[in-house]
This record gives structure tokens, sequence and C-alpha cells, in this order.
């Protein structure tokens, strides 16, 4: 069976930079059928490593490593805090402190991780926001840019959980009713979450690749904020 092709935004000899989409793993395991790793190593002919994690679920920008030599060391270049990684996210809810756009914050609750809990720390940036009316309730809506200081397991989706603003669609941290009665009015079925900037070191430069939002993340804008169907 012939991979899907991913999108590559950027290629050398010890990196590259693609474009995930929403529903394909990381890398392979039991019951993970092609995931990224397999899929690059098919396009590119060659063994690739992953250097940090998206979630399946998540669309968006991921590096990768073409040598075990490389991966270690971009690994390293990661976790040291050198890159900047933004994600766009689209929820249910608002911040009543901060109801308008362009407003600035940060998230700053700590998130669990076995029996200990670990600081965690995220910028978050109003981007829109909307309140849709059904036949039994009024809906809050917030549109989230949102850069990590820490890179902790799923935080953004727990921060904004936290901050009662799931995001729509999760099925792990989110408001499960408000996600069935979208699917329902509105067919929203994925995660409405994608890494869509990243600021990297290459070459002794800061290099900013974006992108813009996924097609069911476009569409689900579309469909709440801007009322097109």
């Amino acid at each position: 069976m012939t991979m899907k092709t991913l999108p590559v935004l950027f290629e050398n000899s010890e990196i590259l930079i693609i474009n995930k989409p929403a529903g394909i793993a990381v890398q392979g395991g039991e019951k993970v059928f092609n995931p990224v790793d397999e899929i690059l190593c098919q396009q590119i002919g060659q063994k690739v490593f992953p250097v940090h994690r998206l979630d399946k679920d998540t669309a968006g920008i991921l590096v990768v490593a073409k040598t075990s030599v490389s991966a270690k060391n971009w690994t390293n270049i990661i976790s040291s805090g050198r890159i900047k990684k933004q994600y766009s996210a689209i929820c249910f809810g608002f911040l009543p402190q901060t109801q308008k756009n362009n407003s600035t914050g940060t998230f700053n609750f700590p998130i669990e991780k076995g029996q200990s809990k670990k600081d965690a720390l995220t910028q978050y940036k109003i981007i829109d926001s909307k309140i849709i009316v059904t036949a039994e309730e009024e809906i809050h809506l917030s549109f989230f840019n949102l850069t990590l200081g820490t890179g902790r397991m799923h935080q953004i989706r727990i921060h904004l959980a936290q901050a009662g603003c799931p995001i729509i669609a999760d099925d792990k941290y989110g408001n499960f009713e408000l996600n069935r009665k979208f699917k329902k009015l509105f067919g929203i079925k994925k995660l409405q979450l994608a890494a869509t900037n990243l600021e990297i070191p290459i070459d002794g430069k800061k290099i900013l690749f974006n992108i813009p939002l996924p097609e069911h993340m476009e569409n689900t804008y579309a469909k709440l904020f801007l009322n097109k169907q």
C-alpha cells in the first residue's frame, strides 16, 4: 500500500520540518498504522527520528532528525528552550477576566505527572470570541494563540480545560456534552488544535516557520465565527 506524502517545509542534512496532518501518530506502536516516521522513511528513503512530539490528533509543524546523532543534538536544542512553539486553538468558553480580543495573559497551573506536580507555563492571546445561541443555551467560544513556556505532555489541552476553555472536540480533557452537540450541529469531529508557528535556530540564525490553519480548523472558524456553512 502506498502511503500518503507529508508536506515538507524545510530540509537540510540534519532535519526535516514538516506539516503534520491531524489524525497521524508521530511514531509507530501497537495498533498504530502509518505514523509519521514510517511515512517519511518511505517518502525520503531513509530512517527518521522525531525529536519532539505532537499528539496524534494535533496538526501542525513537527521537527524530525535524519540521523541518530542529529536527533540527540536537536532533542537537546528543543529541551533547552531555544525554540519557540506557538499553537492555535478554537475553544468553548471564555476568560471572564479578559473578554476582549487581543487580550494576553499566562496560564501557570501545575500539571500532575504520576504522584507529583510539574510547573507549567503557557502564554495566551485571544484572537477572536463569539457567542452562539442555540435553542437551549448561549455558548461562548474563543479562538486562542498560545505559546509554550514549558513542554509538559498535553500542556495546552490541560491548561485550557483548567481555565474553563476546553478545546472543541478534545475527547480527553474537553466538554463531552458540547462536543457531541457540535458534532451533530456543525459536523466538527477533529481536535481544534494546531502547531502553527515555530521559531528555530538554523545555521546561527533564528528562522520562523508558520502555516495557515489546517483545513478542518479553517472550516470550523468559518462556521462558528463567520457564520459560513
